[in-house]
């Protein structure tokens, strides 16, 4: 199986930001890990391990680091690699409709916006936005923002998806609701994810393999491969397995 992502020996340390000791502060600490075609990984870990770091370095939005990055067996030091990149926050601009919003990534590229228009409306139904193309996003619930930013991310170049806790700020029925959605739309429309989250419960139910970072400076701890059968299912939760998957990420993250 090809990787899309590779990283190897990583280390950053923020200069000009001082440590206990004195000396920079270490962010990321020999870090490895591949992510594999079409795989759904999650990385969790405590808060301040590094994880948005990671996505900003694999994203190519900084870029002081020690080691190696390979996007799809390419350096993007060296060559621009397009990935579909999502922050917690939705940044749906307000002025703008939720359709205008969702084919900004078509914009920016200067595509044919009339035919992107006719070309997603399959997609608008599937994300449930159908109805909903002239709203503003003060007018759309939580959820349906969150749906929106999703598909204007699917829509950006690059096979390779980054998702920063896109469900961190939503109420927990919410979250499970855009947990089996994003679940169904992702195993039709299968990309590469990266998905970062603190919600042990979370990871597990999305992911084929979560990786488990430790405290700042951030390192990869172990990984837990994620062995029940899709599409899951939501009573997957209440099984023994689960349980010992939630125990063993527990052990790691201690």
């Amino acid at each position: 199986m090809d990787n899309k992502i590779k990283i190897t020996d990583l280390n950053m340390v923020y200069t000009g930001l001082e440590d206990d000791d004195g000396s920079g502060l270490g962010v990321l600490s020999d870090v490895n890990l591949e992510v594999f075609d079409n795989e759904f990984v999650s990385l969790l870990g405590p808060s301040g391990c590094g994880k948005s770091t990671l996505l900003r370095l694999i994203a190519g939005l900084e870029q002081d680091y020690e080691g190696e990055i390979l996007l799809c067996g390419d350096n993007p030091r060296n060559k621009r690699i397009p990935v579909c990149y999502m922050l917690q926050k939705d940044c749906l601009m307000p002025w703008r409709s939720m359709l205008s919003n969702v084919l900004l990534p078509i914009e920016i590229k200067k595509g044919d916006l009339k035919k992107a228009r006719e070309e997603i409306k399959p997609l608008i139904h599937e994300f449930g936005l159908a109805g909903f193309e002239n709203y503003r996003p003060r007018q759309l619930s939580g959820g349906m923002r969150q749906r929106a930013a999703l598909l204007r991310t699917y829509l950006m170049d690059g096979e390779i998806m980054l998702l920063d806790e896109p469900f961190g700020s939503l109420d927990e029925i919410t979250r499970m609701q855009m947990q089996d959605w994003l679940i169904s739309v992702w195993e039709k429309h299968k990309k590469t994810v990266l998905f970062v989250t603190h919600d042990i419960d979370e990871a597990i139910y999305l992911s084929d393999r979560v990786l488990v970072m430790s405290d700042r400076p951030g390192t990869v701890n172990g990984a837990i491969q994620i062995d029940f059968e899709r599409p899951r299912k939501r009573d997957m939760i209440l099984t023994t397995r689960f349980s010992e998957y939630k125990k063993n990420i527990l052990s790691l993250l201690s």
